[in-house]
């Protein structure tokens, strides 16, 4: 078993990634017609990125990436709870840097101002790309968390090919945003909402809360749904279940 140090390194260097790449897909694209808002474009970039940081670490470290897929575990029983703060502290650190260096690439191009982009940070109502109102946002994120943990939680069933696993979970998390990217400009991630909102303030802070509850609720549901279904897993090594207790 791995130590928690290095899990939480690995935790929060994957984050970091996720963060950069997929948000990076919508604050770069100044070049194109309409900056930011290519739905496709951006659906792939967060689920490849999703697909190669797993991938890379998930055996050597299991792989989460987001507070969400955590705690939807840790309901199923296939994470132990008491690594649970140490793991999402780790995960929004890594967005939290992720996103500072997507800051400093981003402030290279003539005119960008930081105060005045939404810099991929999730919204609804006036900053929701489509002008989605809350009750929109709201089932959206719920919903697609629910989905994504649930695909998480399956991919890692002992019967499950490690070498297909990262590629499902990515392709999932592609299809989740090609979805909700016009709807809350794509979350499912608590991780991922914190970042930039940190860095926009604002509106993005205020609105955040919707990008934390909705997530968490759609994921324990998730959790406590593959539980009963499939029942408590017996444990391993760490507290964990099986050998893909960890990976998500």
């Amino acid at each position: 078993m791995t130590s928690l140090g290095k899990r939480l390194v690995v935790e929060g260097a994957g984050t970091a990634w996720l963060v950069f790449v997929g948000c990076g897909s919508i604050v770069l694209n100044g070049a194109a017609p309409q900056p930011g808002y290519g739905v496709l474009e951006v659906a792939l970039a967060f689920g490849l990125a999703l697909a190669t940081a797993t991938y890379a670490l998930e055996r050597l470290f299991g792989a989460h990436f987001n507070p969400v897929v955590t705690v939807g575990f840790a309901v199923a029983n296939r994470f132990p709870i008491r690594d649970l703060v140490p793991y999402i502290s780790a995960q929004i650190l890594g967005a939290v840097a992720g996103t500072a260096v997507l800051a400093y690439v981003a402030s290279g191009r003539p005119g960008f101002d930081l105060a005045a982009s939404e810099f991929g940070a999730n919204g609804f109502g006036d900053h929701s790309p489509s002008d989605y109102q809350l009750h929109s946002a709201l089932v959206i994120e719920l919903v697609m968390s629910f989905a994504l943990v649930m695909a998480s939680l399956l991919m890692s069933r002992r019967s499950v090919s490690r070498s297909v696993a990262p590629l499902v979970k990515g392709a999932c998390l592609a299809l989740i945003y090609l979805v909700a990217l016009p709807v809350t400009n794509g979350a499912v991630n608590p991780a991922r909402s914190t970042g930039p909102a940190l860095f926009i303030g604002d509106w993005a802070l205020d609105q955040l809360w919707l990008f934390w509850a909705a997530p968490m609720a759609g994921g324990v549901a998730a959790g406590a749904l593959h539980a009963l279904l499939w029942g408590k897993p017996r444990a391993s090594h760490g507290g964990t279940a099986g050998k893909h207790g960890e990976a998500a």
